[in-house]
Protein backbone atom coordinates (compact mmCIF):
# COMPACT_ATOMS: atom_id res chain seq x y z
CA UNK A 1 0.00 0.00 0.00
CA UNK A 2 1.14 3.26 -1.41
CA UNK A 3 0.95 6.46 0.77
CA UNK A 4 -1.07 8.35 -1.70
CA UNK A 5 -4.76 8.92 -3.36
CA UNK A 6 -4.72 4.92 -4.47
CA UNK A 7 -4.34 3.69 -1.25
CA UNK A 8 -7.75 1.97 -1.86
CA UNK A 9 -9.24 -1.73 -2.35
CA UNK A 10 -9.67 -2.24 -6.04
CA UNK A 11 -13.34 -3.85 -5.02
CA UNK A 12 -16.39 -1.90 -2.94
CA UNK A 13 -17.93 -3.09 0.14
CA UNK A 14 -20.41 -5.00 -1.49
CA UNK A 15 -18.74 -7.05 -4.16
CA UNK A 16 -17.38 -10.93 -2.65
CA UNK A 17 -14.05 -11.09 -1.89
CA UNK A 18 -11.46 -12.95 0.55
CA UNK A 19 -11.16 -10.64 3.52
CA UNK A 20 -7.43 -12.13 3.70
CA UNK A 21 -6.68 -10.24 0.42
CA UNK A 22 -8.80 -7.51 0.40
CA UNK A 23 -5.85 -5.75 2.05
CA UNK A 24 -2.49 -6.06 1.93
CA UNK A 25 -0.85 -7.18 5.04
CA UNK A 26 0.69 -3.30 5.61
CA UNK A 27 3.87 -3.29 7.14
CA UNK A 28 3.78 0.69 8.49
CA UNK A 29 7.31 2.28 8.83
CA UNK A 30 8.14 3.74 12.45
CA UNK A 31 6.87 7.35 12.56
CA UNK A 32 5.91 9.64 14.78
CA UNK A 33 3.32 12.35 14.67
CA UNK A 34 2.20 14.64 17.62
CA UNK A 35 -0.60 13.85 18.22
CA UNK A 36 -3.77 14.02 17.89
CA UNK A 37 -2.57 12.87 14.17
CA UNK A 38 -3.22 13.89 11.20
CA UNK A 39 -4.42 11.28 8.13
CA UNK A 40 -3.12 13.39 5.41
CA UNK A 41 0.54 12.50 6.83
CA UNK A 42 -0.34 8.90 7.93
CA UNK A 43 2.21 6.38 6.08
CA UNK A 44 0.12 4.26 4.34
CA UNK A 45 -2.62 5.98 3.53
CA UNK A 46 -5.35 4.56 5.42
CA UNK A 47 -8.61 4.10 3.54
CA UNK A 48 -11.75 5.69 4.86
CA UNK A 49 -13.65 4.51 1.83
CA UNK A 50 -13.38 7.69 -0.73
CA UNK A 51 -13.08 5.21 -3.85
CA UNK A 52 -14.12 2.23 -1.80
CA UNK A 53 -17.36 1.99 -0.26
CA UNK A 54 -20.90 2.51 -2.04
CA UNK A 55 -23.87 3.05 -0.85
CA UNK A 56 -27.34 1.85 -1.29
CA UNK A 57 -29.87 4.55 0.40
CA UNK A 58 -30.52 2.71 3.96
CA UNK A 59 -30.10 5.96 5.79
CA UNK A 60 -31.72 8.16 2.95
CA UNK A 61 -32.87 11.78 5.06
CA UNK A 62 -30.98 11.35 8.34
CA UNK A 63 -29.09 13.16 9.31
CA UNK A 64 -26.13 12.09 12.01
CA UNK A 65 -23.37 13.82 14.60
CA UNK A 66 -20.02 11.90 14.42
CA UNK A 67 -17.78 12.90 17.40
CA UNK A 68 -14.34 12.79 15.93
CA UNK A 69 -15.03 12.57 12.33
CA UNK A 70 -12.06 13.99 10.49
CA UNK A 71 -9.95 10.86 10.12
CA UNK A 72 -9.64 7.26 10.72
CA UNK A 73 -13.37 5.26 12.04
CA UNK A 74 -15.13 8.51 12.31
CA UNK A 75 -14.19 9.89 8.97
CA UNK A 76 -15.61 6.24 7.57
CA UNK A 77 -17.94 6.46 9.25
CA UNK A 78 -18.81 10.03 8.15
CA UNK A 79 -18.38 9.02 4.53
CA UNK A 80 -20.54 6.15 4.56
CA UNK A 81 -23.76 7.83 5.47
CA UNK A 82 -23.26 10.56 3.23
CA UNK A 83 -23.15 7.74 0.34
CA UNK A 84 -26.24 6.04 1.97
CA UNK A 85 -28.39 9.61 2.06
CA UNK A 86 -27.84 10.72 5.10
CA UNK A 87 -26.43 14.74 6.25
CA UNK A 88 -23.29 14.47 8.42
CA UNK A 89 -22.17 16.96 11.01
CA UNK A 90 -18.22 15.95 12.47
CA UNK A 91 -16.38 17.72 15.43
CA UNK A 92 -12.49 17.45 15.10
CA UNK A 93 -9.98 18.68 17.04
CA UNK A 94 -8.72 22.45 15.32
CA UNK A 95 -5.47 20.92 14.84
CA UNK A 96 -7.26 18.08 12.60
CA UNK A 97 -8.99 20.69 10.28
CA UNK A 98 -6.75 19.45 7.10
CA UNK A 99 -8.62 15.96 7.70
CA UNK A 100 -11.75 17.82 8.27
CA UNK A 101 -12.29 19.21 5.49
CA UNK A 102 -11.02 16.17 3.28
CA UNK A 103 -14.18 14.45 4.55
CA UNK A 104 -16.46 17.16 3.85
CA UNK A 105 -15.48 17.57 0.59
CA UNK A 106 -16.33 14.01 0.55
CA UNK A 107 -19.71 14.04 1.84
CA UNK A 108 -20.43 16.70 -0.51
CA UNK A 109 -19.54 15.78 -3.72
CA UNK A 110 -22.22 12.73 -2.21
CA UNK A 111 -24.94 15.39 -2.66
CA UNK A 112 -25.64 15.78 1.15
CA UNK A 113 -24.77 18.32 3.59
CA UNK A 114 -21.78 18.42 5.21
CA UNK A 115 -21.56 20.48 8.59
CA UNK A 116 -17.85 20.92 10.29
CA UNK A 117 -17.64 22.01 14.21
CA UNK A 118 -14.05 22.11 15.37
CA UNK A 119 -13.61 22.28 19.60
CA UNK A 120 -12.52 20.24 22.27
CA UNK A 121 -14.91 17.80 24.30
CA UNK A 122 -13.01 17.76 26.99
CA UNK A 123 -15.15 20.71 27.51
CA UNK A 124 -17.87 19.98 29.16
CA UNK A 125 -19.64 23.69 27.61
CA UNK A 126 -18.53 22.45 23.73
CA UNK A 127 -20.40 19.33 24.42
CA UNK A 128 -23.62 21.09 24.43
CA UNK A 129 -22.73 23.30 21.75
CA UNK A 130 -21.76 20.81 19.19
CA UNK A 131 -25.08 19.07 19.69
CA UNK A 132 -26.78 22.74 19.56
CA UNK A 133 -25.01 23.45 16.17
CA UNK A 134 -25.38 20.54 14.49
CA UNK A 135 -29.11 20.44 15.17
CA UNK A 136 -28.95 23.72 14.08
CA UNK A 137 -27.56 22.92 10.57
CA UNK A 138 -28.23 19.77 10.41
CA UNK A 139 -32.43 20.91 10.63
CA UNK A 140 -32.33 18.15 13.43
CA UNK A 141 -30.48 14.85 14.40
CA UNK A 142 -31.67 10.91 13.83
CA UNK A 143 -28.05 9.29 14.48
CA UNK A 144 -25.57 10.24 17.34
CA UNK A 145 -22.15 8.56 16.90
CA UNK A 146 -20.05 8.91 20.04
CA UNK A 147 -16.17 7.91 18.26
CA UNK A 148 -13.55 10.60 19.21
CA UNK A 149 -11.31 9.28 21.38
CA UNK A 150 -7.79 9.39 23.05
CA UNK A 151 -5.44 7.00 22.84
CA UNK A 152 -1.47 7.07 24.38
CA UNK A 153 0.70 4.00 24.64
CA UNK A 154 3.12 3.95 28.18
CA UNK A 155 4.65 1.14 29.22
CA UNK A 156 4.12 1.50 33.13
CA UNK A 157 0.79 3.08 35.06
CA UNK A 158 3.96 5.01 36.63
CA UNK A 159 4.56 6.58 33.58
CA UNK A 160 0.23 7.50 33.42
CA UNK A 161 0.32 10.92 34.43
CA UNK A 162 -2.34 12.51 35.93
CA UNK A 163 -2.80 14.99 33.03
CA UNK A 164 -2.87 12.18 30.81
CA UNK A 165 -5.44 9.95 32.54
CA UNK A 166 -7.59 12.93 33.39
CA UNK A 167 -7.65 13.73 29.59
CA UNK A 168 -8.19 10.02 28.20
CA UNK A 169 -11.33 9.78 30.84
CA UNK A 170 -12.58 13.38 29.79
CA UNK A 171 -12.45 12.90 26.13
CA UNK A 172 -13.35 8.72 26.01
CA UNK A 173 -16.12 8.51 28.27
CA UNK A 174 -17.22 11.47 30.18
CA UNK A 175 -17.29 13.33 26.92
CA UNK A 176 -19.67 10.97 25.77
CA UNK A 177 -22.14 11.13 28.66
CA UNK A 178 -22.17 14.78 28.08
CA UNK A 179 -22.73 15.10 24.13
CA UNK A 180 -25.57 12.23 24.59
CA UNK A 181 -27.27 13.77 27.54
CA UNK A 182 -27.23 17.21 25.06
CA UNK A 183 -28.72 15.11 22.07
CA UNK A 184 -31.22 13.15 23.82
CA UNK A 185 -34.31 16.06 23.54
CA UNK A 186 -33.49 16.11 20.29
CA UNK A 187 -34.06 11.97 19.47
CA UNK A 188 -37.26 10.88 18.09
CA UNK A 189 -38.14 7.30 18.34
CA UNK A 190 -36.77 5.64 15.64
CA UNK A 191 -33.08 7.30 16.34
CA UNK A 192 -29.98 5.72 17.04
CA UNK A 193 -26.93 6.12 19.64
CA UNK A 194 -23.48 4.02 18.41
CA UNK A 195 -20.81 4.27 20.90
CA UNK A 196 -17.22 2.98 19.90
CA UNK A 197 -15.83 1.10 22.34
CA UNK A 198 -12.64 -1.61 21.08
CA UNK A 199 -11.27 -5.27 21.32
CA UNK A 200 -9.34 -3.00 24.15
CA UNK A 201 -12.25 -3.29 26.36
CA UNK A 202 -12.01 -7.12 26.17
CA UNK A 203 -8.05 -7.62 25.80
CA UNK A 204 -6.45 -4.88 27.37
CA UNK A 205 -2.77 -4.44 25.77
CA UNK A 206 -0.55 -3.58 28.95
CA UNK A 207 0.65 -0.20 27.27
CA UNK A 208 -3.36 1.32 27.10
CA UNK A 209 -4.60 0.66 30.59
CA UNK A 210 -6.20 4.18 30.76
CA UNK A 211 -7.64 3.74 27.28
CA UNK A 212 -8.79 -0.01 27.95
CA UNK A 213 -10.21 1.11 30.90
CA UNK A 214 -12.47 3.77 29.34
CA UNK A 215 -13.40 1.37 26.43
CA UNK A 216 -14.74 -1.12 29.08
CA UNK A 217 -16.70 1.96 30.72
CA UNK A 218 -18.85 2.20 27.24
CA UNK A 219 -19.20 -1.25 27.17
CA UNK A 220 -21.02 -0.70 30.05
CA UNK A 221 -22.70 2.46 29.53
CA UNK A 222 -23.96 1.51 25.88
CA UNK A 223 -25.88 -1.58 27.63
CA UNK A 224 -27.36 0.45 30.57
CA UNK A 225 -28.21 3.39 28.36
CA UNK A 226 -29.84 1.02 25.65
CA UNK A 227 -32.26 -0.64 28.37
CA UNK A 228 -33.39 3.05 29.70
CA UNK A 229 -34.09 4.49 26.10
CA UNK A 230 -35.63 1.26 24.57
CA UNK A 231 -39.14 2.40 25.94
CA UNK A 232 -38.70 5.61 24.19
CA UNK A 233 -37.74 4.03 20.47
CA UNK A 234 -34.42 4.88 21.20
CA UNK A 235 -32.04 2.46 20.39
CA UNK A 236 -28.02 2.65 21.92
CA UNK A 237 -25.86 0.06 20.69
CA UNK A 238 -21.83 -0.15 19.62
CA UNK A 239 -19.05 -0.87 17.75
CA UNK A 240 -15.75 -2.80 18.95
CA UNK A 241 -12.85 -2.30 16.34
CA UNK A 242 -9.65 -4.10 16.74
CA UNK A 243 -6.35 -3.20 15.46
CA UNK A 244 -7.77 -0.62 12.69
CA UNK A 245 -4.91 1.11 11.24
CA UNK A 246 -5.67 4.90 11.66
CA UNK A 247 -3.64 8.46 12.82
CA UNK A 248 -4.09 7.12 16.73
CA UNK A 249 -1.43 4.94 16.14
CA UNK A 250 1.81 7.06 14.95
CA UNK A 251 0.71 9.75 17.23
CA UNK A 252 1.53 7.83 19.89
CA UNK A 253 -1.41 5.08 20.42
CA UNK A 254 0.81 2.21 19.59
CA UNK A 255 4.78 1.97 19.97
CA UNK A 256 6.61 3.41 17.17
CA UNK A 257 8.73 -0.14 17.33
CA UNK A 258 6.07 -1.88 17.08
CA UNK A 259 3.95 -0.16 13.71
CA UNK A 260 5.91 -2.20 11.56
CA UNK A 261 3.85 -5.35 12.83
CA UNK A 262 0.59 -3.90 13.75
CA UNK A 263 -2.72 -5.95 13.28
CA UNK A 264 -0.49 -9.17 11.93
CA UNK A 265 -1.45 -11.03 14.79
CA UNK A 266 -5.09 -11.40 14.42
CA UNK A 267 -6.42 -14.62 13.15
CA UNK A 268 -6.82 -12.82 9.50
CA UNK A 269 -3.31 -11.93 9.46
CA UNK A 270 -3.91 -8.09 8.85
CA UNK A 271 -4.82 -4.43 10.46
CA UNK A 272 -8.52 -3.34 9.09
CA UNK A 273 -8.86 -0.63 7.35
CA UNK A 274 -11.37 2.20 8.52
CA UNK A 275 -13.84 1.52 5.73
CA UNK A 276 -14.11 -2.45 6.85
CA UNK A 277 -15.13 -0.93 10.02
CA UNK A 278 -17.96 1.18 9.00
CA UNK A 279 -20.34 -1.08 7.63
CA UNK A 280 -21.49 -2.20 11.02
CA UNK A 281 -22.01 1.79 12.29
CA UNK A 282 -24.56 1.37 9.23
CA UNK A 283 -26.52 -1.43 9.88
CA UNK A 284 -27.13 0.03 13.73
CA UNK A 285 -28.08 3.69 12.39
CA UNK A 286 -30.35 2.06 9.66
CA UNK A 287 -33.72 0.66 10.62
CA UNK A 288 -32.59 -2.69 9.63
CA UNK A 289 -31.29 -3.04 12.86
CA UNK A 290 -34.46 -2.10 14.49
CA UNK A 291 -34.46 -5.44 17.18
CA UNK A 292 -31.13 -5.03 18.16
CA UNK A 293 -30.02 -2.86 21.65
CA UNK A 294 -27.48 -2.49 23.94
CA UNK A 295 -25.31 -5.30 21.20
CA UNK A 296 -21.36 -4.55 20.75
CA UNK A 297 -20.61 -5.44 17.34
CA UNK A 298 -16.62 -6.76 17.27
CA UNK A 299 -15.24 -5.60 13.76
CA UNK A 300 -11.31 -6.82 14.72
CA UNK A 301 -10.42 -9.83 11.50
CA UNK A 302 -11.60 -12.56 14.22
CA UNK A 303 -10.17 -11.75 17.68
CA UNK A 304 -12.21 -14.45 20.06
CA UNK A 305 -14.15 -11.94 22.09
CA UNK A 306 -17.44 -12.60 25.41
Amino acid sequence: MAGDDTDTTSSDQLTSQDPVSRYPSISPPEQEQDAPGLQATVTPKPDIGELSYRGTGRLQGRRALVSGGDSGIGAAVAVAFAREGADVAITYLPAEEEDAATVARIVTEAGRRAVQIPGDLTDPQFCTEVVERAVAELGGLDVLVNNAAKQVATQSLEEITDEQLEQTFQTNILAMFRVTRAALKHLAPGSAVINTTSVQAYEPSPTLLDYATTKAAINAFTKGLAQQLASRGIRVNAVAPGPIWTPLQPSGGTPTEDLPEFGQSVPLGRAGQPTEVAPAYVFLASSESSYVLGETLNVNGGSPTP
